[in-house]
């Protein structure tokens, strides 16, 4: 898959049916006119007449001898260049990995609380803080980062790359969004790590909180290892708007440029770089999970994270959704074209409640209309890339390479490789995004699976004779689908950022279409005569992402109860038998039980029914799970 990106980078001039001698020409010097001559002379310089083919084989050539050659406009060597973008670009990832981290525990700090004193029961979906964080554009949130606190303030500096004080804003700007969507995925899998068996053992134990929580959070983490994976190298590649705002020399600026200018040495090797990346990336996830989880994930011996639950309250997303309606309902009327010179960036009032733009346009209109593209779009890439990375990730050994060259990929170098296959149009942005959606969730699939496959039940499932077919409708999709569905809702507000960063860059919607990241690109210069322009759109952007975060705590897939005979009733329970006396399910607690962790044997347990009780294990469902401290049979 590597070897077939890095080919088709190098046929990209050729692809998109341009000149590469015009734009090395336009890329060296723009006042230089483009006559024959000099078009020539540049062709000859290059090789260019050798074709696509022969060049990309020199280029491997030189590769393999340390020399990735010189650039087509500068002429400095490549590889130095690179390797320094790439440090730049590590560097601030560092920050950005520090403050995504801090962000995702702020989130789940009051489940990592109340969930080892078992006082999780009354914990509500939340999420609305979460949801503003996740939805705020980077590139947004970086030029109010640079507007507010480097300009006017000046408590920071906000362009260049000079010391550790330069990375602040920009690690700030990119590690707030990623912590929160981060932090929210965690949130969704504590509370049932929180129910397994071994936490209420624990407690009757004796075991401080912190240590049931430091578990309990090693128990999630795995599952969601490969997601930080993708993290680490979007952060890496992906941060082009954020690298311009403040002028950082990072490897995603470099390969930018690269790429709009046609220099194929520079954009190949900068992928390169990328493409290793991901695969390292991919390498230690992949080897985290075992060593976090332990033998159990060998033996067969985890317990489901999967657990029915209680749907959430609808009244929040009915909220969120009755409000994002109103705004599309109030908007649609107007005209989001008419000019009105006399009224150019005026303030929200009665007749423009969302104030207008540089050219006097409603911008209440722009962002209704805006919004039946902008979110048809992202509806349909979270459909497609949900359907996809089901599929392939419930074939991990097929879409584990691929999802790691996929991941190197930044959204702007795929949007300008399909623009330079299939030609620039209104899709195009959308076909950008499609074509790198569907990893997160196809590795979010294969870590649940994954986990899922060593459950117990699954084991005992198996015994009894289900073949594969009702493994994977009655056991292994319920368990796994729930979860990547509310996740591909918690990327929602994402695919519509990557496509209002796409027309942020220029490579999206062109004007005068109101696509909300054309809006916020027009009006980011007025940001500070006219917040109002830029605050709109946001606000709405963060609307959208409260309502995705809010809905998905309700995703549940209805329980498969077994099918009764034709004409038959379940019987009333037996006469003068209570309902704890009835005999247990026998996936549930199978007696007799020892303890088998050294830390709960206190001496030889007593004869009788009393041994568990007496050793902090009077739940029988307390003796079974993954823990330090774990009851086996």
């Amino acid at each position: 898959m590597a070897s077939a990106l890095l080919c088709g980078i190098g046929l990209l001039p050729w692809l998109s049916r341009t000149d590469p001698a015009l734009t090395v020409l336009k890329a060296r010097s723009t006042e230089r006119d483009p006559t024959p001559a000099a078009l020539a002379a540049i062709r000859g310089e290059l090789g260019l007449d050798q074709g696509p083919f022969r060049l990309l084989g020199q280029w491997l050539a030189g590769l393999a001898r340390g020399d990735a050659g010189q650039s087509w406009v500068s002429g400095a060597q490549v590889l130095p260049s690179v390797l320094q973008a790439l440090g730049v670009s590590l560097l601030l990832m560092a920050g950005a990995l520090a403050v995504a981290l801090i962000t995702a525990a702020a989130v789940c700090a009051r489940t990592m609380w109340l969930g080892p004193r078992r006082r999780l029961g009354g914990r509500g979906p939340g999420g609305s803080v979460t949801a503003v964080l996740a939805s705020l554009p980077e590139f947004l949130l970086a030029a109010v980062l640079a507007s507010v606190i480097g300009v006017q303030f000046r408590w920071l500096p906000a362009l260049g790359w000079y010391g550790p004080q330069w990375t602040i804003l920009p690690s700030l700007a990119l590690g707030l969004p990623a912590g929160a969507l981060l932090g929210r995925m965690l949130y969704d899998l504590l509370p049932a790590a929180f129910g397994e068996p071994w936490v209420p053992a624990a407690a009757a134990r004796g075991i401080p909180p912190r240590s049931v929580a430091r578990q309990a959070l090693r128990r999630c983490v795995p599952g969601l290892l490969p997601n930080l994976g993708l993290f680490v190298v979007g952060l890496t590649g992906g941060a082009v708007a954020v690298e311009q705002i403040f002028d950082i020399p990072g490897i995603g600026r470099l390969t930018l440029h690269a790429a709009l200018a046609q220099d194929l040495p520079v954009l190949q090797t900068g992928t390169l770089a990328l493409v290793l990346l991901a695969a390292v990336a991919g390498v230690l996830a992949r080897l985290g999970a075992p060593l976090l989880i332990g033998p159990a994930l060998r033996d067969g011996a985890l317990h489901s994270l999967h657990r029915p639950t209680a749907h959430a309250p609808r009244t929040l997303p009915l909220l969120y959704g009755a409000l994002l309606l109103a705004v599309i309902g109030l908007g649609l009327p107007r005209d989001p074209l008419l000019l009105e010179t006399g009224s150019r960036l005026q303030a929200p009032s009665w007749g423009h409640p969302f104030g207008t733009d540089a050219l006097g346009r409603d911008m209440l209109a722009r962002i209704a209309h805006g919004a039946l593209n902008t979110l048809g779009v992202a509806l349909a890439i979270s459909a497609v890339a949900l359907v996809a990375g089901v599929l392939l990730g419930l074939l991990p050994k097929l879409s584990g390479p691929l999802v790691d060259t996929v991941n190197a990929l930044p959204p702007v170098l795929a949007a300008l490789l399909v623009t330079g296959i299939a030609g620039s149009g209104p899709w195009t942005p959308a076909l950008a995004v499609a074509a790198v959606a569907w990893s997160p969730l196809a590795t979010h699939t294969a870590a649940l699976l994954r986990q899922e496959r060593a459950a117990t039940h699954l084991t005992a499932t198996r015994a009894l004779g289900a073949g594969r077919w009702y493994l994977l409708r009655r056991t292994l999709l319920p368990a796994v689908l729930p979860p990547v569905t509310r996740h591909a809702l918690l990327r929602l507000p994402a695919i519509a950022l990557s496509l209002a960063a796409l027309g942020f860059l220029g490579l999206g919607s062109q004007p005068p279409s109101p696509e909300w990241g054309l809006l916020l690109a027009e009006n980011q210069p007025y940001v500070e005569r006219a917040p109002w322009a830029v605050l709109a759109p946001a606000a709405v952007l963060a609307l959208l992402g409260a309502l995705a975060v809010t809905a998905a705590d309700g995703v549940r897939l209805p329980r498969l109860r077994p099918r009764r005979p034709p004409g038959t009733r379940p019987g009333p329970p037996a006469p003068g038998v209570p309902p704890a006396a009835r005999p247990p399910r026998p996936d549930t607690a199978p007696p007799p039980y020892r303890l088998a962790h050294p830390s709960l044997r206190r001496e030889s347990p007593p004869s009788g029914g009393e041994g568990i009780r007496s050793q902090g294990c009077s739940d029988p469902q307390a003796t079974t799970g993954v823990f330090a401290a774990r009851c086996t049979a």
